[in-house]
C-alpha cells in the first residue's frame, strides 16, 4: 500500500469519526426539569446534611454538575415558576406574588405576551408535558394546554390542603389535560407514577421531550406518608418532630426522583436526557428547614429564602462529579434549555444561558445586576412588594415593605448580618437606582387581569 493510499484512508476515516460527532450532536437532548416545593439549601445528603438521605437527588450530583450559587427568582412559588417557564424576572410577565384561585388574594396574572418555554421548544419538535404543580393561572387561557403543554396530568393550583384528598379550599384542581380527575394515592406517589409514564410513552413515541416534573413536597402541610416517618423516627429519634416530618417528606420524593432516573436508564433515554433538579424557593424555618449558612427563609428576600439547590445531569455532555461556583438564576434554565435544543429565544428574556458552563467552557459571572421582587397580602405586606438586588459583591434587601433597606456585603458577610447601609452610602445609593429601575421595568405589565 503506497503512502498516498494509506493518507487518503486515514483521512476518511478522520471524515467519517468527524461526521459522527456532528451527527451525535444533532440528537436533540431530551429536557427534563424537576423541582421541588420549599426545598431549602441544605435539605439533601449530598450538600453534608447528616441527618437526611436523597440518593436520588445525590446522583445527580455526582453523575451531573452541581451550582454552589444558584438563586430562585422569588422566595415564594408562583414567581419562581413564572421565571422558569418565561425565562424573565416575574414581574416582567405579570407574576410578582402568589397566584390563588382566591381572587381577593391573588398577586399575578400570567401574561399573554409571554413565551412559554414548551412553545417555544416546540419549533424544534420537542414534544412537552407538565407533571405535578401548575399554580401559573386557573383562567382559561393560562391553563397548561393553553400556554403551550401537549400533556397535563397534575394539580393547577397552589397548594392542596391534604396530600391525599388533593382539595384545595374544598374544590378539587386534578386534571389530566382539561379533565377533572380524582385519582387515589399520595400526590408523591401519583406525580412520580405520571412522570414514569409519561417517559415511557415518550420513548416509544420517539423524538426530542421537555417533562416539567413539579412536585408538591415538602410544601405545606407537611405530610409524609407513614412508612417515610417511621423510617426517620427509627433512625433519628432525637430530631424535633416537625423536621422528622419534612425529612420524611423529601425523602419520600427522592424516592421518585429515583424512581424517574432509572426509568430514564430503562428505556436506553438517560445518555442524552438533561435532568435538572431545583426548587421553586428556600425553606420554611418553623417546620424544621435547613436553609445552609444563609439568613431566613421562605418568604424572605434574605439568601436563605432565594439560595435553592441546583443540580444538572447530562451524560452525554457534562463531565460527572463537577462543581461550578457560578451563579444562576431560575430564569436562566430557560435559556440553557433554548441553546442545547438549538432554538432562538425571545429577544427580550433575561435570563443568560450556562451551557458554556455545563460543558466545562470559562465563563464568568454576568455582569448583571440580579433582582428579586415578591407582591403579597394580608397585614405583613399590605398588597406591597419586597426586594432584594444584588450587583457583584453587594446585596440590597428590603425584606419589609414597612422597614428601611439594608445593605450587606455577601461576599464578606454570607451570613446578612451586618447592614452597611448608613456606613457605605455611595453603594447604597447606586444600587437602590438600579432596584428602581428594575421596579419601574415590571410595572410595565399589569398582574391582574382586566375584567373589561
Amino acid at each position: 500500500m503506497t503512502a498516498v493510499i494509506r493518507l487518503l484512508i486515514a483521512a476518511i476515516v478522520a471524515m467519517q469519526f468527524t461526521s459522527a460527532i456532528h451527527a451525535a450532536e444533532a440528537v436533540k437532548p431530551n429536557i427534563v426539569i424537576i423541582l421541588s416545593d420549599d426545598q431549602g439549601r441544605g435539605d439533601y445528603s449530598a450538600f453534608g446534611t447528616k441527618d437526611i438521605r436523597t440518593p436520588g437527588i445525590d446522583r445527580l450530583y455526582a453523575e451531573g454538575m452541581g451550582f454552589d450559587n444558584f438563586f430562585a427568582n422569588c422566595p415564594v412559588c408562583s414567581p419562581t415558576r413564572a421565571a422558569l417557564m418565561s425565562g424573565c424576572y416575574p414581574d416582567r410577565v405579570g407574576v410578582p406574588g402568589v397566584i390563588r384561585d382566591i381572587k381577593t388574594n391573588s398577586w399575578g396574572y400570567l401574561a399573554q405576551h409571554a413565551t412559554l418555554l414548551p412553545k417555544v421548544l416546540k419549533t424544534a419538535g420537542y414534544h412537552s408535558a407538565i407533571v405535578g404543580k401548575w399554580h401559573l393561572g386557573l383562567e382559561p387561557e393560562n391553563l397548561p394546554l393553553a400556554r403551550g403543554f401537549d400533556h397535563f396530568h397534575g394539580f393547577l393550583d397552589d397548594m392542596m390542603d391534604d396530600y391525599y384528598t388533593h382539595l384545595r379550599n374544598g374544590h378539587n384542581f386534578m386534571r389530566r389535560d382539561l379533565k377533572e380527575i380524582d385519582p387515589e394515592g399520595h400526590a408523591t406517589d401519583l406525580f412520580t407514577q405520571w412522570a414514569c409514564d409519561y417517559i415511557r410513552e415518550r420513548a416509544q413515541a420517539g423524538g426530542p421531550f421537555l417533562l416539567y416534573l413539579a412536585y408538591n413536597a415538602p410544601h405545606d402541610p407537611v405530610q409524609p406518608k407513614s412508612d417515610w416517618l417511621a423510617k426517620v423516627k427509627t433512625r433519628e429519634p432525637n430530631m424535633p418532630s416537625n423536621r422528622q416530618k419534612l425529612v420524611a417528606l423529601i425523602e419520600h420524593m427522592d424516592d421518585g426522583i429515583g424512581q424517574v432516573l432509572r426509568t430514564l436508564d430503562e428505556t436506553k433515554l438517560a445518555a442524552n436526557t438533561m435532568v435538572c433538579f431545583s426548587s421553586d424557593n428556600g425553606g420554611i424555618l418553623a417546620n424544621g428547614a435547613n436553609n445552609g449558612p444563609y439568613r431566613g427563609g421562605k418568604q424572605m428576600t434574605y439568601d436563605g429564602g432565594l439560595r435553592v439547590p441546583f443540580a444538572i445531569r447530562w451524560p452525554a455532555r457534562i463531565k460527572p462529579g463537577t462543581t461550578s461556583a457560578r451563579r444562576a438564576l431560575t430564569m436562566d434554565i430557560y435559556a440553557t434549555a433554548c441553546e442545547v435544543s438549538g432554538v432562538t429565544p425571545p429577544k427580550d428574556i433575561d435570563g443568560v444561558s450556562f451551557l458554556p458552563t455545563l460543558l466545562g467552557q470559562e465563563q464568568p459571572d454576568t455582569d448583571r445586576a440580579e433582582y428579586f421582587v415578591r407582591r403579597e397580602g394580608g397585614p405583613q405586606y399590605g398588597g406591597k412588594t419586597i426586594e432584594a438586588l444584588r450587583m457583584g459583591d453587594w446585596k440590597l434587601v428590603l425584606n419589609s415593605p414597612f422597614a428601611p433597606a439594608e445593605l450587606f456585603n455577601v461576599k464578606a458577610d454570607p451570613a446578612e448580618t451586618t447592614d452597611l447601609a448608613s456606613r457605605e452610602k455611595k453603594k447604597f445609593l447606586e444600587l437602590s437606582a438600579e432596584l428602581r429601575r428594575h421596579i419601574q421595568r415590571g410595572g410595565q405589565v399589569p398582574w391582574q387581569k382586566s375584567e373589561q
